[in-house]
């Protein structure tokens, strides 16, 4: 079944950056015809969305708003499959993710231009891009942060008493790391603040693409967004992409038909092609070989141990936990004036890390050597994120009823590479072949361990702590001095450091590899690199070998970067709007 109308751009997905540049072009040419296909639903003006504190409920195991992608079983992580969620629903990974305002290093988008050969997407260029996008609301007239931009950063509706706490510690116990007000300066890491979040500080609201690009346009009819939709294949006449074919997700339409098929014609498509022995294992012709998609698939991931916390601690265990009069309290607080605790991630305080060179001799020799190579001469650039959540991140239905807080760190830039792949020739629903590849580097193992101990020192200086939550901790001998403790209190800020047995740290070791997880990062499967490289788009983000055909997300990453990568995603957008209002000779972007 056709759709007659011939349309100027159509987008295979309606996530972040789709709903950016649909937006910014639609903006600047309101007579152009554009089409976004989104395989989950419509997000406008739903609580479940504008509201930050709500967004543990996306990851619930019946929600319908991400897709839970499996991993095969890994021997790195003892036969355990990792599960990644990714959006699934408009605005995409801005419409459920965590909204924590992290920026890349300026060093990361310098490699994306040097290192790779992608000309006009240094630091440089690009930071005034990250400009366009933002309204800072935290500080006003730093020189790295926009002001006018649709997409507003604050520090949200309230400062929990346990980020206070935090970084109270912080300057007491690690006094050789400063305090700051700008910890996403871009130019500069490894000090000490509170963390800004994609939260806008009048409204109390997420501040997502779906709402701020493309809803805004909404009464524009040339702007078309289908729902619970999944493209199955580009559609080529010789090299150059015309169109689509999509069928409806029988999640969303119940009773469609797999063999229904729909397609539409485009003058430009902005899409996810591949090697070619793969292609034709599962019958499916290959128009130009390009071995590079899916086949270097990053993430950030990390470990999240869990600490009981004082009765009077802020956290967001009883909004999770759907607690009528908790719920009740903060909406009425929320829809009042847009803050309190539903204007909140519960993520208030962290560092963007770098070891000093006592830390990296404690981390392990397989991280010394990564060090040499990547790091030593980047002086901006993050080993890890190391930060404090207001609350369990974990299944509440079997945790007690208590509060909770829990110490977030996250790799910002692993060795550890995977792959992702097509698993059918038809079916675009089918699950990918995929493996995430975690911990398959020593380095990266390495570093969890040390950042587990580390931020433990933390957890038992804090005022807050009341003992370990021992289901998301090390099982360390119950006889060994560093054993963790249910039933605990505070120790003194200058208290020693505990020590750990052999014993103790292979019980870490086996904590790290039994609970690291995604942090929702996925990068990296249709890179922009030389195609002599594996590349798969070049820096104008076409697809090489095809014309008409351009990929504009995450997946364009041609290198890790230390940064939540809603940020990244966005330049991105912005770029490459830009670039297709160039080629469409349209003013005004």
């Amino acid at each position: 079944m056709a759709d007659t109308t011939v349309y100027d751009i159509v987008f295979a997905g309606a996530g972040t950056t789709a709903c950016l540049v649909a937006g910014r072009l639609i903006k600047a040419d309101p007579s152009l015809k554009i089409l976004l296909i989104e395989n989950g639903p419509h997000t406008q003006e739903d609580l479940a969305h504008v509201q930050p504190a709500r967004y543990p409920a996306h990851l619930a195991p019946d929600s319908k708003t991400v897709r839970f992608v499996e991993g095969k079983p890994s021997a790195a992580l003892g036969g355990r499959s990792i599960v990644v969620p990714a959006g699934q629903c408009v605005g995409g990974g801005s419409s459920v993710n965590f909204t924590m305002y992290t920026r890349a290093a300026a060093s990361d988008y310098d490699d994306w231009e040097t290192k790779y050969n992608n000309k006009g997407w240094g630091s440089k260029e690009l930071i005034p891009l990250l400009k366009k996008t933002e309204t800072y609301q935290v500080q006003p007239d730093l020189d790295s942060h926009g002001y006018e931009g649709p997409i507003k950063v604050s520090y949200g509706g309230k400062l929990s008493n346990i980020g206070e706490d935090y970084l109270e510690v912080a300057s007491n116990y690690d006094p050789t790391r400063k305090a700051t007000h700008d910890v996403n300066g871009i130019f500069t890491c490894n000090e000490y603040g509170r963390w800004p979040k994609w939260i806008d500080e009048k409204t109390g609201k997420r501040s997502d693409t779906a709402h701020h690009f493309l809803y805004n346009n909404i009464d524009n009819q040339n702007q078309k967004a289908i729902t619970g939709c999944a493209v199955k294949r580009v559609i080529f006449e010789g090299n150059r992409a015309v169109g689509v074919e999509y069928v409806k997700n029988p999640a969303f339409h119940p009773g469609a038909s797999p063999e229904e098929v729909f397609s539409v014609r485009a003058g430009r498509l902005v899409s996810g092609i591949g090697a070619t022995p793969l292609l034709e294992k599962l019958g499916v012709h290959t128009v130009v070989d390009l071995p590079g998609v899916g086949a270097r698939y990053q993430d950030h991931y990390g470990v999240f141990p869990a600490y009981f916390a004082s009765d009077e601690s802020d956290t967001l265990d009883w909004i999770v936990r759907s607690d009528p009069d908790e719920l009740k309290k903060w909406t009425e607080q929320w829809l009042k004036d847009g803050s309190g605790l539903m204007a909140t991630n519960g993520l208030d305080a962290g560092i963007k890390i770098r070891p000093n060179a006592e830390e990296l001799a404690d981390i392990g020799p397989a991280f010394q050597k990564r060090w040499n190579e990547f790091f030593a001469n980047a002086p901006d650039k993050p080993v890890l994120w190391l930060g404090l959540l207001s609350g369990l991140f974990g299944d509440h239905t079997i945790a007690p009823p208590r509060k909770f807080f829990a110490f977030v760190s996250f790799i910002m830039h692993p060795s550890s590479t995977g792959y992702v792949h097509i698993s059918s020739g038809t079916d675009p629903l089918a699950p990918p072949d995929f493996d995430p590849g975690y911990l398959t580097a020593p380095d990266d193992a390495e570093l969890l361990a040390w950042a587990w101990k580390y931020t433990r020192e933390f957890a038992r200086r804090m005022k807050c702590y009341r003992g370990a939550y021992s289901v998301i901790q090390p099982k360390i001998p119950a006889s060994s001095e560093a054993a963790c403790k249910e039933d605990d209190l505070p120790v003194d800020i200058d208290a020693p450091k505990l020590k750990y047995t052999e014993e103790d740290e292979e019980a870490i070791r086996k904590f790290v590899r039994d609970e690291v997880h995604t942090t929702w990062h996925s990068l990296g499967t249709c890179p922009m690199k030389p195609r002599s490289q594996n590349g798969v788009v070049d820096s104008n983000l076409n697809v090489y070998g095809v014309k008409g055909l351009k990929v504009a997300d995450m997946s364009i990453a041609p290198g890790n970067v230390a940064s939540n990568t809603y940020s990244t995603a966005l330049v991105i957008g912005e770029k490459a709007a830009v670039i297709i209002a160039e080629e469409l000779g349209i003013k005004g972007v």
